[in-house]
């Protein structure tokens, strides 16, 4: 009497349930003490076989689990590097817009700081008292404004740091989470 053990896709294992029989019976136990145990064992023998098989993956499972994994790596990879290119043109853009509205203040600030200027002179003979007055005062306003200016300048590179950071940090978080990902792949592999 011998039983086939196995588990789905593996090997199948003989157990030679009669010599096992008989070496029990030999060993002083009953006829039907020695085939339950003998039962009892077989069973145990095919639930750790099927406990076994449920507990590791195929290679061809594994193969399709990693080109998957491959696919999701380079899709991932391409819309985080798409993501940056959109960001990091928007930011350019921005930029770029912002000296251009500073520029344009700039030269307004020039051109009305002239024509105050120009008004000044030909006031100056006349009323040299007020005009020292009313210069300080332009002179004042023009320091506040390039104060101003410089404030957000200031700002706006501050931003542009703290945005290219959070960029950086997340190209960063996104390689170890691939790395990660890769090196738990590599650990199920092996």
């Amino acid at each position: 009497m011998a039983m086939i053990a196995s588990s789905p896709g593996r090997k199948a294992y003989l157990i030679d349930t009669l010599a096992l029989v008989r070496r029990l019976e030999a060993e002083g136990l009953t006829a039907r003490q020695a085939e339950a145990i003998t039962h009892l064992i077989t069973e145990v023998l095919h639930d750790s076989l099927d406990s076994v098989a449920h507990t590791f993956v195929s290679k061809p499972d594994m193969q399709k689990s990693e080109m998957v994994a491959e696919a999701a790596l380079i899709k991932l990879k391409a819309e985080v590097q798409s993501t940056m290119d959109l960001r990091f043109a928007a930011l350019q853009r921005e930029v770029e817009g912002l000296k251009i509205g500073v520029d344009k203040v700039k030269s307004e600030i020039r051109y009305e700081v002239d024509k105050v200027t120009a008004g000044q002179r030909l006031d100056l003979n006349l009323e040299k008292g007020r005009v020292k007055e009313e210069m300080n005062v332009q002179l004042q306003e023009m320091n506040n404004l390039s104060n101003k200016l410089d404030k957000e300048i200031n700002n706006l590179k501050t931003q542009l740091e703290a945005a290219k950071f959070e960029i950086i940090r997340y190209c960063i978080g996104t390689l170890v989470s691939i790395s990660a990902l890769g090196l738990g792949i590599l650990r199920l592999v092996m």
